[in-house]
C-alpha cells in the first residue's frame, strides 16, 4: 500500500512545486523583486509561504529558478545561426510594436535591477541563458562582449518603443524598423551580404 502512495505523493510534490514557481514567475513579473511577497506567491499558487521556502529555500532562492524559467525559452535571440542579423532584427520589432505579446523576461528584468540582490541574479541567467545563447552563434573575437551589445540593443528597442513608447520608435513600421536593426545588428554579428535594402554585390565587396 505505501508503494503505491509514494508515486501519488510525488506527482503531488512535482504538481506542488511547479505551481509555485508558475505563480513566482507571474508575480516577479509583475511587481518585481523586493515588492513580490511570499504570501502573494502562496496565495496564486494555492500554498502556504511555510511551503515556498521547502521547495526553495528561500525567496532569493525562488527567485533564481524563476529566472531561469524565464530567460531559459528563445524569446528574440533564437537557436538558428543562418540568417541570424533577419532573425534577431526582425523579432524584435515585430515583439515590441503594438499589441505584441509582453516580453516577459524584459519585464522581470526593469522591475527587479534596482535591487541589488536581484539584479546579481538577473545578470546571471541573462549570461547564462540569451547571452550564451547569442555569443555561441557568433564566429570571431570577443563573441561575449558582441553579444551583449547586441542584448543592450534589444533590451534599449524594447524599453524604448514597448514600455516608454517614445514617438517615432512607437509609430514605426515593423518592416522599415526591422530593416534598421539589422544594419546596427550587422557588425555585431559579424554576416555580410546580409544587408536588407542594399545591393548584395556591394555589400560583398
Amino acid at each position: 500500500m505505501s508503494s503505491a502512495a509514494q508515486p501519488a505523493r510525488r506527482r503531488d510534490a512535482v504538481a506542488t512545486r511547479e505551481a509555485i514557481l508558475a505563480a513566482a514567475v507571474v508575480e516577479f513579473t509583475e511587481h518585481g523583486y523586493a515588492r513580490a511577497g511570499v504570501r502573494q506567491i502562496a496565495e496564486r499558487a494555492g500554498v502556504t509561504a511555510m511551503m515556498i521556502n521547502r521547495y526553495f529555500g528561500s525567496k532569493e532562492g525562488l527567485f533564481a529558478e524563476a529566472v531561469d524559467r524565464s530567460f531559459g525559452p528563445p524569446t528574440i535571440v533564437g537557436d538558428e545561426r543562418q540568417g541570424l542579423t533577419r532573425a534577431i532584427a526582425h523579432t524584435l520589432a515585430e515583439r515590441t510594436g503594438p499589441g505584441a505579446e509582453r516580453l516577459d523576461p524584459f519585464l522581470l528584468t526593469l522591475r527587479s535591477a534596482s535591487d541589488p540582490e536581484a539584479a546579481d541574479i538577473v545578470r546571471r541567467g541573462i549570461e547564462t541563458h540569451v547571452g550564451a545563447r547569442l555569443a555561441g552563434l557568433l564566429d570571431g573575437p570577443e563573441a561575449d562582449v558582441r553579444a551583449q551589445l547586441g542584448l543592450a540593443l534589444a533590451a534599449g528597442t524594447w524599453l524604448l518603443r514597448a514600455v516608454i513608447g517614445t514617438g517615432a520608435l512607437a509609430a514605426a513600421d515593423n518592416d522599415r524598423l526591422a530593416d534598421l536593426l539589422a544594419d546596427m545588428l550587422q557588425p555585431i554579428t559579424g554576416e555580410t551580404g546580409d544587408a536588407p535594402g542594399g545591393d548584395p554585390d556591394s555589400a560583398a565587396e
